[in-house]
């Protein structure tokens, strides 16, 4: 279930990444890479980057690395110590589901909507295809 206080910081964060970031012209695809911050407390991390290639069949996401523009440092973090999961796949839902509320609602998704495709995943995981 989305955690609207949390998604208003996440939308907010978004929106400033790509309001005062212009995307390369290569862009082909956005991908939110996903961070274990700090095991023993529970604190995950989220990045956008920019890619000049897309293959929506590999999920390993070899296109990802592919990177033309990156958050870099600026990453947007949720501590989930006081949720009843506090693992990894439930950080994944989590940012999925504000990944997705912001391709449908956010104010700068048409930015993400005009490239050939979105991802979310782990660093070093599989990725997800959520447009």
């Amino acid at each position: 279930m989305l955690q609207m206080n949390i998604y208003e910081e996440f939308a907010h964060w978004l929106d400033g990444l790509l309001e005062n970031n212009d995307m390369p012209e290569e862009t082909q695809a956005f991908c939110f890479n996903l961070y274990e911050e700090s095991d023993e407390d529970h604190i995950y991390g989220i990045q956008i980057v920019a890619a000049g290639d897309f293959d929506p069949e590999d999920k390993e996401g070899d296109w990802a690395c592919e990177e033309v523009w990156s958050s870099g440092e600026d990453i947007f973090t949720v501590d989930t110590s006081d949720e009843d999961d506090t693992g990894w796949a439930h950080a994944q839902d989590l940012f999925r589901e504000m990944a997705e509320e912001y391709l449908r609602n956010g104010k700068y998704a048409n930015i993400l909507k005009d490239s050939r495709g979105v991802a979310i995943g782990f660093v070093d995981g599989e990725l997800v295809i959520i447009k």
